[in-house]
């Protein structure tokens, strides 16, 4: 019992539910093990009793970090203070409109009385003071303004208090209605220009004719982050080095203004024939994207446009970058440099090279200054054409533009981790428990951020994370957004069915969420695919983050289990046929996935029982939209099936329907096959036809099977009515 409570005031389950009528008790050993992770010793039951004792006798006049909604009751913390009491709200510097260095406010100072009195008592005397009711807002508030700001707390008693305060808007900005986009893995999508993988210029390209050819409201991108450098890298977008900047890799060298200064041209005209060649490899030869070699050859090419000085007025952007960015930049350059020295895994550094404040480290920084700085720029350079991906998306008129995707979690060797050392579990990593689909859990090599910490800290990594994130963005994709509320901590060397859930404040992850993409003026889609705790989509929904509906998961679940009918899909949503992590529509149609997976090793039953089931389960999806007239009966014409889901889509009520740019060419290979490593190409595959040729940029925007599909999403002009003909 003691170990449970000493659990239950840390965040740490001891049990959880895979399905409703089903709990499953946490191993003891690993409750320890991630109490051990988050700073708390319960090797022992003395040791128990003794962090019981201490974690019960503390009392908190407010937590480290307070949630304020505009216009909504306050949190128990604040209504619940003595009367009397003395709070002042400092806005913070930082946190400021305008100049880092401007003048803060006054700070708001208000006296707490209780709630109005009850009617006067026959003596004439007022009564006595009414305490206010349960999360009502006590009559001396004054809401400040939308921030994160620091909160004083005095009390007639002289007990005083000090956390950090954040002041969100009640709700997320939302997309235009029915807006539709398309969604891509960026590197897939080569141009003619490209060197060897889709990169930025390729984006804004894609982006202006979207917008303005086939009226696309956005175009959403895998993550962009920072990848861990090495030979080979991880290709996969979703373990990168930081979170919080971009990979130079998607660099359009040609649009630097630098580049056309280059003094060497022999050189830069080597490396293009270069890259001319690795493009012509993967286009026609089927070679497979290798980020290494592209990384290369525009590593160098960017060496010599950095020897190119800048002008005064590109000088000044590039001093104005440094400042807003600051030591997370400063920091994160730095690693990078000291990476080339001592390879990617800081775990392996000198000792005194391991800690980010260290002297050792203080005298690398002073020794690797020209490589820093060369860091630095490369981020500002990847930041600006960032901006202008963004801007071509906003002048081609889509109402959304450049969807962002923010992954789970970082590797444990990279950026993040060596520069945010407190903020992170370690020895922990990020997965999931058992499920119907995996029956032994899953370990994504991810450290989890620590709740305590991030609380503590007024939540300031997270929220240096999502502005640096917003700051070029139309939307933002949330990868595994169940994690705003707990994560499966699986302890290093065990299995992923012996982790545990560790809960986080999902209050003040949204309220930072919320504020911050307020600020930028951008909409969030969170990936709620799979198991998810009850309450969790309500509260997003809530806040105004919308949800991924994928076609083939959209079932009466709650029924009688057929296929969901577009008028009962939720509204706030983002629809899609697929995913990155899921087959294409057309291998979905024909059964090419399951032939796949069978050739890889990975079904659990026989090739005949796999295909009858997901025979069995697109029929059924086929008979719906055949009844609902969107598929002419008997056509089997794989195309025109493709068209019939997306003219099923677009019959929802779902504000967002995104298109996987492979569906529009027929593309019949998933980009990535989870539980494959080096079985099968997982993120580096170019963006093919039926017969797994690649196709560029230029061939898709061509394609006719594209045209005819965008057909059935373009919004419906309403008929004008012949003279004399009354309308309806």
């Amino acid at each position: 019992m003691g170990l449970s409570r000493l659990a239950a005031l840390h965040g740490v389950a001891t049990s959880y539910s895979p399905s409703p009528d089903v709990t499953v008790s946490v191993p003891d050993d690993t409750v320890i093990a991630v109490l051990a992770a988050l700073g708390v010793d319960a090797g022992t039951p003395a040791d128990v009793r003794k962090c019981l004792a201490a974690a019960e006798s503390r009392s908190r006049l407010l937590p480290p970090t307070v949630v304020v909604w505009a216009g909504e009751p306050l949190p128990p913390a604040l209504a619940g203070l003595p009367p009397g009491s003395t709070v002042t709200v400092e806005p913070e510097p930082s946190d400021l409109p305008g100049h880092p260095a401007a003048r803060p406010p006054a700070p708001l100072s208000m006296r707490a009385r209780a709630a109005a009195p009850a009617e006067p008592v026959a003596s004439g005397e007022p009564a006595p003071e009414a305490a206010p009711a349960p999360g009502a807002a006590p009559a001396w508030w004054i809401s400040p303004p939308p921030g994160v700001h620091r909160i004083h707390v005095r009390t007639p008693d002289n007990r005083r208090a000090t956390a950090t305060l954040v002041a969100a808007p009640p709700r997320l900005p939302q997309p235009p209605e029915g807006t539709h986009g398309f969604l891509v893995q960026l590197y897939s999508l080569l141009s003619a220009r490209s060197w060897g993988m889709g990169d930025l210029g390729d984006l804004a390209d894609l982006a202006a004719w979207a917008g303005r050819s086939v009226g696309s409201g956005f175009v959403q991108v895998n993550p962009l982050h920072a990848a861990v450098p090495g030979k080979p890298t991880d290709p996969s977008p979703y373990r990168p080095s930081s979170r919080r900047f971009p990979d130079p890799v998607h660099l359009h060298v040609e649009s630097i203004p630098e580049y056309g200064h280059v003094r060497d041209r022999a050189a830069l005209d080597d490396l293009r024939q270069d890259a001319a060649a690795l493009s012509e490899a993967v286009l026609n030869k089927g070679a497979l994207i290798d980020r290494d070699a592209v990384w290369e050859l525009k590593r160098q090419a960017l060496e010599l446009v950095a020897q190119v000085p800048l002008t005064p007025g590109r000088r000044a952007d590039y001093c104005d970058f440094l400042a807003e960015q600051g030591q997370a930049l400063e920091d994160h350059a730095l690693w990078c440099a000291l990476a080339e020295v001592h390879g990617p895994d800081w775990h392996t550094w000198p000792e005194a090279l391991r800690a980010p404040r260290s002297p050792g480290t203080a005298r690398a920084r002073s020794e690797l200054l020209d490589r820093v700085d060369f860091h630095c720029r490369l981020a500002w350079l990847t930041a600006g054409q960032l901006a202008a991906a963004q801007r071509a998306a906003e002048d081609a008129g889509m109402g959304v533009g450049i969807v962002h995707d923010l992954a789970v979690g970082v590797h444990p060797a990279g950026a993040d981790t060596w520069s945010q050392q407190e903020a992170f579990a370690h020895g922990m990593s990020v997965g999931a428990p058992p499920d119907a689909f995996n029956a032994r859990g899953q370990d994504w090599g991810l450290p989890p951020w620590r709740p305590d910490v991030l609380a503590a800290t007024g939540y300031a990594a997270y929220r240096g994370l999502l502005r640096g994130l917003l700051a070029h963005a139309g939307a933002l994709r949330i990868d595994h957004v169940m994690g705003l509320f707990r994560l499966w901590w699986v302890p290093e060397g065990r299995p992923p069915a012996d982790g545990t859930y560790v809960a986080y404040d999902a209050e003040a992850m949204l309220a930072v969420l919320v504020l911050e993409a307020h600020r930028a003026g951008t909409s969030v889609v969170g990936e709620d695919l799979g198991t998810v705790a009850p309450g969790v989509r309500e509260a997003l929904a809530r806040r105004g983050v919308l949800g991924t509906s994928v076609l083939w998961f959209e079932r009466d679940w709650e029924g009688d289990g057929r296929p969901l009918a577009p008028e009962k899909w939720r509204r706030d949503c983002l629809a899609t046929a697929t995913t990155h992590d899921l087959p294409s529509t057309a291998a979905r149609l024909t059964g090419d996935h399951v032939t796949l997976r069978h050739r890889l090793g990975l079904l659990t039953r026989s090739l005949e029982e796999e295909l009858t089931a997901d025979l069995t389960d697109t029929a059924e999806w086929l008979a719906l939209l055949a009844r609902l007239r969107m598929l002419p009966e008997g056509d089997g014409d794989e195309e025109a099936a493709v068209r019939a889901v997306h003219r099923f889509l677009r019959r929802t009520p779902a504000r967002m329907t995104g298109v996987w740019l492979p569906d529009t060419v027929g593309d019949r290979r998933p980009q990535n096959l989870p539980g494959t490593w080096d079985q099968y190409p997982n993120w580096r595959l170019p963006i093919a036809d039926p017969e797994g040729h690649p196709v560029t940029l230029e061939e898709i925007t061509a394609s006719p099977r594209l045209h005819g599909l965008m057909e059935v999403l373009r919004p419906r002009k309403p008929r004008t009515a012949p003279p004399g003909e009354r309308r309806p």
